[in-house]
């Protein structure tokens, strides 16, 4: 006999039920992530039925964490210094798709940090691994007594587990944090969930959040966006071929398709990029090339100063520093030429601010 919550969050004796509503066993899914300019040690795992050994009962920071802004990292300091005190491993326990998406039946939702993005900043953070469950239909029919015993207990026999104030989970949302509070107690893992942290230290604007950020980043404010993650927006991406056009006008650039869901505004940037464990001031042009194409997906067109080299196939990452301005269509490539080295200029000087 084990005890465990019922819907109304009082406890009950039950006999375990693992099968009834447990998902689906899947084999052990895990392995080390690429991280861009990332040399330390950093497990990403996939929908486990058991955690590899550097994972092994684990103190979780739990959420969707996209963008890993301010209120984030104060859930995951503390998990941080929880797993220091008990002298576990410390992870994140995130979902992909994003349940929003899963929830409206298309992507819809402008995602800030893409799994492999949030795994890189989470690594950076000094997190041993991200635990990514898959957000499907069986999931999502979990109770929330369901998903603490199948989940958190059988699945990743966690030894705490830390949470923002406003996490819910479990179908139809019903898994609240007095509800984890309780789960813990009656199943012998520690709880504790972190209170409003608010953008800034006097709370003089709205609690940072994944909402706000995007707003921010639609309206091309890089400076309200960086204030509200506690850092510079940051995208991550494998460098494709274009159609070399910069190259022919003097500015070479590095092409990034940036993930689907992105609805960053489309205009030019003073930006940093890293690339193989070093920084470099650069230009990107996020948008359609309206003098050259216009009808062609978003591309990031980014051109790294002071660098000489074939990108094709490298991973960056790109910061995003300050905007410049929108996007234009020019009469002519001479016209967009000299735009650019006017940009150029405005770049260095953003950027030696």
């Amino acid at each position: 006999m084990v005890g465990v919550l019922d819907g109304a969050g009082s406890p009950r004796q039950v006999r375990p039920r693992l099968g009834s509503r447990a998902l689906r066993p899947r084999p052990p899914s895990y392995r080390s992530v690429p991280l861009a300019n990332f040399s330390g040690t950093f497990s990403l795992v996939v929908d486990p039925d058991q955690l590899p050994p550097g994972l092994r009962e684990p103190v979780v920071a739990i959420g969707n964490f996209d963008g890993v802004h301010r209120g984030h990292r104060g859930v995951i300091a503390r998990a941080l210094e929880k797993a220091v005190a008990l002298q576990s491993p410390c992870a994140v326990l995130t979902f992909e798709p994003h349940p929003g998406d899963f929830f409206s039946g298309s992507p819809k939702i402008f995602r800030l940090t893409p799994r492999d993005a949030k795994a890189m900043t989470l690594a950076r953070l000094g997190i041993d691994g991200m635990i990514v469950f898959t957000f499907d239909a069986a999931l999502a029919g979990l109770s929330a007594e369901d998903f603490v015993r199948e989940v958190l207990v059988r699945r990743l026999r966690v030894r705490a587990v830390i949470a923002g104030y406003d996490f819910h989970f479990g179908k139809a949302r019903s898994g609240t944090p007095a509800f984890l509070q309780e789960a813990g107690r009656l199943y012998g893992f520690e709880v504790e969930i972190v209170e409003r942290i608010a953008a800034d230290a006097e709370g003089s604007i709205e609690t940072a959040s994944s909402s706000a950020t995007r707003l921010a980043l639609e309206a091309g404010d890089i400076g309200r966006a960086t204030h509200l993650l506690g850092h510079p927006y940051a995208v991550l991406g494998t460098v494709i071929e274009g159609r070399r056009l910069g190259r022919s006008i003097g500015f070479p650039t590095a092409n990034l398709a940036l993930d689907p869901s992105s609805r960053l505004r489309h205009g030019v940037y003073a930006v940093e990029a890293k690339l193989e464990g070093r920084a470099y001031r650069a230009i990107a042009n996020y948008g359609r090339r309206p003098t050259v194409d216009g009808e062609s997906p978003p591309l990031l067109e980014v051109f790294l100063f002071d660098f000489s080299g074939d990108l094709y196939g490298k991973v960056i990452e790109v910061a995003f520093i300050a905007w410049i301005r929108g996007e234009e269509k020019f009469a002519s490539l001479d016209a967009l030429k000299a735009q650019i080295a006017r940009d150029v200029e405005e770049a260095c000087r953003l950027l030696e601010r």
